[in-house]
């Protein structure tokens, strides 16, 4: 709904399906990855398609398979937008799934999109380098992504900030809302007109830019259909 009220059409291939409600999750069931590959690749074999946007998997076969996929269509720009998964039994490889995603989708991405509190996390279990001074955003880049962009970032007390790293030390940040958007997708506008960005062709830099005017609107707009959390009027008017 996002990317279509951002102009776009969406392709869209689901990796998992959740039993779920606004107060949370209460199943989970990963598709298969040869039913996610065949989707995938008659999508891409059938239309003309500009970018590819992943968010989190939760199976460690199907991350391969998507690793893959965007290996056979590198000349696409790929934002990855890391969120945690979720705290289920049926992800019993969970360790082993953020490692793999670190190792084949992080190198391919032009940008990786993930909350500042997530990759502090991922820094302190051990998934990414430790020592004095270390910056795990810049990891993300060592790492091979081309451009990082932290999410409530701390830039000082009381002022946190989105944060965009590039290549040879390049930096932008923008205020983060001092009140932010309720839900547990609060950043998915955002993630949205990026990938419009990209598939216009804009480079990521400009892309970036583009999608945190776009997105401020939508991020702003919510309400409560049910007891739990409040969720995005994913619409514009």
């Amino acid at each position: 709904m996002t990317l279509s009220a951002l102009g776009a059409h969406p392709l869209s291939v689901a990796t998992a399906i959740y039993v779920q409600d606004t107060m949370g999750m209460e199943n989970l069931e990963p598709l298969s990855p040869e039913l996610v590959d065949d989707q995938a690749r008659c999508l891409l074999e059938d239309m003309t398609v500009q970018a590819i946007k992943v968010g989190p998997i939760c199976e460690l076969e199907t991350l391969q398979m998507v690793a893959q996929i965007a290996a056979d269509y590198s000349q696409l720009p790929l934002l990855l937008q890391l969120e945690a998964l979720p705290n289920h039994p049926a992800l019993q490889e969970a360790d082993d799934t953020l490692a793999a995603t670190l190792e084949l989708l992080v190198p391919q991405a032009d940008i990786v999109m993930v909350p500042h509190r997530l990759l502090a996390h991922w820094q302190s279990e051990g998934y990414m380098p430790r020592q004095t001074g270390d910056d795990p955003a810049r990891w993300l880049l060592s790492g091979g992504a081309d451009w990082a962009l932290v999410l409530d970032a701390p830039l000082r007390p009381g002022h946190n900030a989105h944060v965009l790293y590039g290549p040879e030390q390049a930096m932008a940040n923008w205020p983060a809302a001092n009140k932010p958007a309720p839900g547990p997708h609060a950043h998915s506008p955002l993630a949205c007109a990026i990938a419009v960005g990209l598939a216009q062709g804009l480079t990521p830099q400009v892309a970036v830019e583009q999608a945190m005017k776009q997105a401020a609107p939508l991020s702003e707009r919510w309400f409560q259909p049910g007891m739990g959390h409040k969720i995005l009027m994913r619409t514009t008017t």
